[in-house]
């Protein structure tokens, strides 16, 4: 019987390696599908794997409420720099603010370290005799003729983006605002961005990187939800689409489309969602979660049930993380995201021998096209699932629906001729080599958001998940000495179903010195104020009424002098006098905890900047989920090596729905999109939500 009347949801999660498609049929039902990602055109693994649910499920198009989306397709753009030719309009004499960033870099003794080359080269970076003060007062009026002059430049040079960054426009947006309206008249459709809305903050390097890699992926992120609409139609859905903010949270495409470098980090975000979801439900509050894909390893934190926030972040760094301790090593973003360290190590990282005969691990991937050696499309260079493969942990044949054939040879063989062969060792040896290797660069990602962080990863449980999470998580728990590892259910869709349990989300922030007298609660009031009437204004023009919308406050606080800040939670309600000597005891504490000092105690305390968020919840966080599809048949045993200690040892093979109580380790859990590896030494049941807790 078909379904109708709008009650269906579906989660699409595309990664460099795999895209992932949840649909839900409002009733408990849930079907899945694990497809390759089909780059460049990113949007066809989506529709593809939407038209097959929807035909499995016998659900006609009309009955879909929504398409929950989270994609990599911007972060790709940066990373492998195919973004838009963009163009930077800024104030006389800050031309050269994008080449000369901060005095950063990820490696404090690289004598070597080479700055990225910026998305605008020179050529393309325009000044404008304008300028305005600190203070408001106009020092220099925009000319005219220097616009129309621009104009003809721009026009010339066939850019496809422009970049507006003008001089404490984060406050007085006039003359941007000005520059706008002329070349958006001007310019035949180009898009242009005005750091005035998309960033409007201090700090003139932040605001102008992160303005320009909202300039250089909009034209990329428009064409991708253009066609994703295109294809959406052909099978009758006309549901909206709604996006994954790196900060957690759904955003309609429209507002994608115009500020794409807030979803830059959604994939990654959601699955921290996800986390934070079963962490509640199983009530606990200290979790560290490792998000091992395809392509990249990712870490976060949750601290007393709270998911750690970070006011900025890398793209393409060696650690691609909102850390104080290394920076300068990609293209920065000064948004709101949770905190998230990511590194490239992930099961399609490629291992190679590097010039002196090291054994060496990503970020290289193989990706979607050809992929591991073992899946038999054209990859020849080991990876890291080859070597899983080689060791025994992921099982010959099919995966994922039939997507995937695994064949070990394949993978043998890479292994052999590529990194055993040269270093004169076994074919065991070697593929253990390259999963430890991709162990310790996972490792970099799970201390920036730890013991980087001023906290003990004892204290917290590890919460794996992503197709290659499972399978090297054991060996991850072990060296940071932490006791469980949680594995959720349906671990390689996690990230998917994350972004069914995300509500629409919409963030604003506002730009203020408020320190001494001046810290009062008549002046953070304001400031709230004025915020949740513009938030609740786009709520309810987005069709949702004022009751639906949550609001949650916070501040950007700081000892005076300070060039950096920490985000401090202010609740949700307007502040009061209680509230800002809650917000200066917090601060202190958390500041002491990071820096491991506190401030002289006459030295006063700043507020530089107030932020809101604005969130509708869904209906589907409490759904209870049950799995249509058929469970993967376990074959019993399989050879699996676990070091010289152990060796090759006859593994017991068994499905999540098998274990009862505790079973001792060796065990391989073999489920449909992942195969959870659990050593000698370990053990490992499956609670009444069917999590696998391995101690």
């Amino acid at each position: 019987m078909s379904i109708k009347g709008e009650i269906v949801r579906i989660g699409a999660d595309v990664g460099g390696t795999f895209t992932d498609v949840i649909v839900t049929d409002g009733l408990g039902g849930i079907w899945t599908h694990k497809v390759p990602s089909t780059p460049p055109n990113f949007e066809q693994a989506v529709l593809n794997a939407v038209a097959h649910l929807l035909a499995k499920a016998n659900i006609e198009g009309s009955a879909v409420r929504d398409i929950a989306h989270g994609t990599t397709v911007a972060t790709n753009a940066v990373l492998e720099h195919r973004g838009a030719r963009t163009a930077l309009v800024t104030t006389k004499g800050f031309r050269d603010v994008l080449e000369l960033r901060r005095i950063r870099a990820p490696q404090m003794y690289d004598l070597f370290f080479d700055k990225p080359p910026e998305l605008v080269e020179r050529y393309l970076r325009f000044e404008v005799s304008e300028r305005i003060s600190a203070h408001g007062e106009v020092l220099a009026p925009i000319d005219p003729v220097e616009l129309e002059k621009l104009k003809t430049t721009l026009l010339n040079e066939d850019v496809e983006s422009v970049a507006v960054c003008t001089l404490h426009s984060y406050a007085f947006p006039e003359h941007e605002r000005v520059i706008g309206e002329f070349l958006e008249t001007h310019l035949g459709g180009i898009p242009i961005s005005l750091s005035s809305e998309v960033l409007p903050e201090r700090k003139e390097y932040e605001r102008t990187a992160t303005t320009v890699v909202n300039a250089y992926v909009r034209p990329v992120m428009a064409q991708y939800l253009k066609s994703m609409r295109t294809g959406l139609e052909q099978v009758a859905i006309d549901a909206p689409v709604l996006i994954m903010q790196s900060a957690g949270g759904l955003t309609p495409e429209s507002d994608a489309a115009q500020r794409p470098v807030y979803v830059l980090e959604s994939g990654p975000a959601a699955g921290v969602l996800a986390a934070g979801f079963v962490a509640k439900r199983l009530g606990i509050g200290n979790v560290v979660t490792f998000d091992m894909g395809g392509t990249t390893a990712k870490a976060s934190m949750i601290e007393n049930g709270e998911i750690s926030y970070s006011p900025e972040y890398e793209v393409g760094a060696t650690v691609s993380a909102g850390n104080r301790l290394v920076g300068g090593g990609g293209e920065l973003i000064r948004a709101p995201s949770i905190d998230i360290a990511e590194v490239g190590s992930g099961g399609g990282s490629i291992a190679y021998l590097d010039a002196a005969g090291g054994l060496r691990v990503g970020p290289r991937s193989a990706g979607a096209i050809p992929g591991p050696a073992c899946y038999g499309r054209g990859g020849q260079e080991p990876t890291v699932t080859d070597a899983n493969v080689v060791l025994g942990y992921i099982h010959p044949g099919e995966l994922a629906d039939g997507e995937v054939k695994v064949d070990p040879e394949s993978a043998r063989r890479a292994v052999q001729d590529h990194i055993a062969e040269p270093l004169g060792m076994s074919l065991l040896e070697a593929a253990e080599g390259i999963h430890r290797i991709a162990n310790a660069r996972s490792m970099r990602a799970l201390r920036s958001v730890s013991t980087e962080r001023g906290r003990d990863p004892r204290d917290f449980i590890l919460m794996a998940f992503g197709g290659s999470g499972p399978m090297h998580a054991a060996g991850l728990a072990t060296e940071l000495m932490i006791s469980e590892i949680i594995v959720p259910d349906m671990p390689g869709l996690f990230s998917a179903l994350g972004l069914l349990y995300s509500g629409v989300e919409h963030h604003d922030v506002r730009s203020c010195l408020l320190t001494g007298e001046e810290l009062t609660t008549d002046s953070l009031a304001a400031h709230q104020i004025d915020m949740a009437k513009e938030i609740m204004a786009q709520f309810v023009f987005e069709g949702y009424q004022e009751k639906e919308v949550g609001l949650n406050y916070s501040a950007d606080v700081r000892f005076k002098g300070q060039a950096s800040e920490i985000r401090i939670p202010l609740g949700e309600q307007v502040i009061d006098v209680a509230g800002i000597t809650d917000m200066c005891q917090s601060f202190e504490r958390e500041h002491e905890q990071l820096y491991g000092h506190r401030s002289d105690p006459d030295n006063p305390i700043e507020v530089v900047a107030v932020r809101l968020i604005g969130r509708v919840e869904t209906e589907s966080g409490e759904t209870r989920l049950r799995r249509a599809d058929q469970l993967v048949k376990s074959p019993g045993t399989r050879k699996a090596y676990f070091g010289a200690q152990y060796g090759v040892v006859d593994t017991a093979v068994v499905n999540r729905g098998d274990l009862g109580g505790e079973v001792a380790g060796p065990l391989l859990i073999d489920e449909y999109d992942s195969t959870i590896v659990i050593p000698p030494g370990m053990k490992g049941s499956c609670d009444e939500g069917g999590n696998v807790r391995v101690r």
